[in-house]
């Protein structure tokens, strides 16, 4: 694919600016590696080293361990998303479950508290799915408290994992009875 890659499209800004260039620039080029996991890593890293702690290169990182089904290594990047969502929020501590209805405006469409839901659902969905059940549930009730129109889907999420544990708790009964 990079072949392909013209140098135009490497040298946009997209995000808007705050991003170093040279960072963006290595997003781009680990976006048009992705199929080579080697050399994808090898650019976000010096992403990385361009942006340290920067909340995009740790959204190019989730993303590319969530993708790749690298969930424990996408956990860590989410919850960094969670540190720099609470940051974008204003809120001084690092607890996501001290963040309440009063927090914010999760109703609205200002950026700060849909990247604290959208973080908190992917945290929810990826502990359920490393089998940290109670976890993810904890997370995602938390993010149906806060979006009680279940606009980000944590609901969805709860009743499936819910069926999920009632289809194991079925399959057990049936082991037990010698079916």
């Amino acid at each position: 694919m990079l072949d392909e890659v013209d140098e135009d499209w490497l040298a946009r800004r997209y995000y808007g600016g705050d991003l170093p260039p040279e960072a963006e620039r290595c997003l781009h080029l680990a976006a048009a590696s992705y199929a080579d996991s080697a050399t994808a890593l090898g650019h976000l890293a010096r992403a990385a080293a361009a942006a340290p702690g920067h909340r995009l290169v740790d959204l190019g990182h989730y993303k590319f361990h969530f993708y790749k089904a690298n969930l424990d290594e996408a956990l860590v990047y989410g919850d960094r998303m969670i540190g720099h969502a609470m940051a974008a929020l204003g809120v001084n501590h690092t607890d996501w479950r001290a963040v309440t209805p009063a927090t914010a405006d999760f109703g609205g469409l200002e950026p700060a508290p849909r990247l604290f839901l959208f973080a908190l659902l992917a945290i929810g969905y990826l502990l359920l799915r490393t089998g940290r059940l109670d976890a993810g549930r904890e997370a995602l009730a938390k993010v149906c408290a806060l979006d009680p129109q279940d606009r980000f889907g944590a609901a969805r999420l709860l009743a499936v994992a819910d069926r999920h544990e009632r289809e194991l708790v079925d399959e057990d009964e049936l082991e037990e009875a010698g079916a």
